[in-house]
């Protein structure tokens, strides 16, 4: 499987998306996010689902991906916003 972003790749982020009262991630969303675990790491992930807990993130090549599979669901104050373009 074809990763979904190339190493130098640009994306367009709204950093603002969840943090309105009413901005709660939508399963499907393109997101970043800092990883848990390795501080400063940021990730880009969809929202598989979501949970009391947090949020599920997913990589769409699961043998090469670092995710929630690996460390939990995350909370919304780790989602730094919403991919919302991305550019060739």
């Amino acid at each position: 499987m074809l990763p979904l972003l190339f190493p130098g790749q640009e994306v367009l982020v709204d950093p603002t998306a969840y943090r309105r009262p009413t901005g709660a991630p939508r399963l499907g969303d393109l997101v970043i996010a800092y990883h848990p675990y390795r501080p400063g790491l940021r990730l880009i992930k969809y929202v598989a689902w979501h949970t009391e807990a947090g949020y599920f993130l997913q990589g769409l090549n699961p043998a090469e991906s670092s995710d929630s599979r690996e460390f939990g669901p995350v909370t919304r104050e780790h989602l730094l916003g919403q991919v919302v373009c991305r550019f060739p």
